[in-house]
């Protein structure tokens, strides 16, 4: 079955820097469209950032120009680079494949940005 595993959060102080990981299995990884959602405490889940199969990427204006997605096929893995980061980017990062159509959710990884 398709699995999702999200790592890399934790703790960081506002204006800093973090990397998360999201490694696929179960999946064609180079096929599927691969994307970042984020969820805080009281609100929605929302799309923070998107790359699909040939590595286009696109994100909301909340964090384009300070996020970079990336993937790589070789390792079924991808990636949120996060820069310049908000208290408000505070949440619940949350990976999603799209593959044949269906969609799939990581468990999520906690990430707080105070100082």
């Amino acid at each position: 079955q398709v699995q999702l595993v999200e790592s890399g959060g934790g703790l960081v102080q506002p204006g800093g820097s973090l990397r998360l990981s999201c490694a696929a299995s179960g999946l064609v990884f180079s096929s599927s469209a691969m994307a970042w959602y984020r969820q805080a405490p009281g609100k929605q889940r929302e799309w923070v950032a998107s790359i699909t199969s040939a590595s286009i990427t696109s994100y909301p204006d909340s964090v384009q120009g300070r996020f970079t997605i990336s993937r790589d096929n070789a390792k079924k893995t991808v990636y949120l680079q996060m820069n310049s980061l908000k208290p408000e980017d505070t949440a619940v990062y949350y990976c999603k494949a799209i593959y044949q159509g269906f969609p799939y959710w990581g468990q999520g990884t906690q990430f707080t940005v105070s100082s």
